[in-house]
């Protein structure tokens, strides 16, 4: 029994999966202390951990699809309600902020949820991170983006727009610095191997 009040503790597969999820794999666990609507719009893999204090919303149309081998770390936010999609072996750091909908900043219409559409301009487009792609701490990516596979982004970077696979980013605004090395799938083949070895 847990003695330490400070440690929330986490759901595990079979809490998880009498909560109604649109489906939920095996070795999942999810932090007590997280914010998540629009369950029945959510689907997780396999062996994904999601940390304190994310917010995840997938009501109405929307939409999250996460992968297998999938960290989504503390204090995170995914707005979900055009669809995020989280792909094999990605990595989300501590407080990344994920918006497939957002408002308007330019100030050529009204803002924020208590005011109706037909008063705002909205953009909005779903978000895809590929995988093996990892999102630094503290990056914000805003709608229709599509990370290409490999794709690593340094801490506290803006991401308005597509990029491109194997590639590492920094900063804001963004920047390409480099090619990023594909020596990590010969080491997820000797992961995967190993794991099928074990079962037998």
């Amino acid at each position: 029994m847990n003695t330490n009040p400070f440690e929330i503790g986490y759901y595990y597969d079979d809490e998880l999966k009498s909560l109604g999820f649109k489906s939920i794999g095996s070795n999942v666990k999810i932090a007590k202390n997280c914010l998540i609507v629009g369950i029945p719009n959510i689907s997780i893999g396999n062996n994904v951990i999601i940390d304190s204090f994310c917010s995840i919303i997938a009501s109405g149309k929307g939409y999250l699809t996460i992968g297998s081998y999938v960290h989504v770390a503390s204090f995170c936010h995914l707005l979900a309600s055009e669809g995020i999609e989280l792909k094999d072996f990605c990595g989300i750091s501590q407080g990344v902020k994920i918006y497939s909908k957002t408002d308007d900043y330019s100030g050529n219409s009204l803002t924020n949820p208590t005011i109706p559409n037909t008063y705002k301009s909205i953009k909005k487009g779903k978000v895809i991170i590929n995988e093996h792609s990892i999102i630094g701490a503290g990056c914000v990516i805003l709608p229709n983006v599509t990370i290409g596979e490999g794709t690593s982004v340094g801490a506290l970077s803006l991401i308005g727009s597509n990029l491109d696979s194997w590639t590492i980013y920094v900063g804001n605004p963004l920047k390409k610095l480099t090619k990023r090395s594909k020596n990590l799938l010969q080491k997820k083949q000797d992961f995967l191997a190993d794991l099928e070895q074990n079962k037998n």
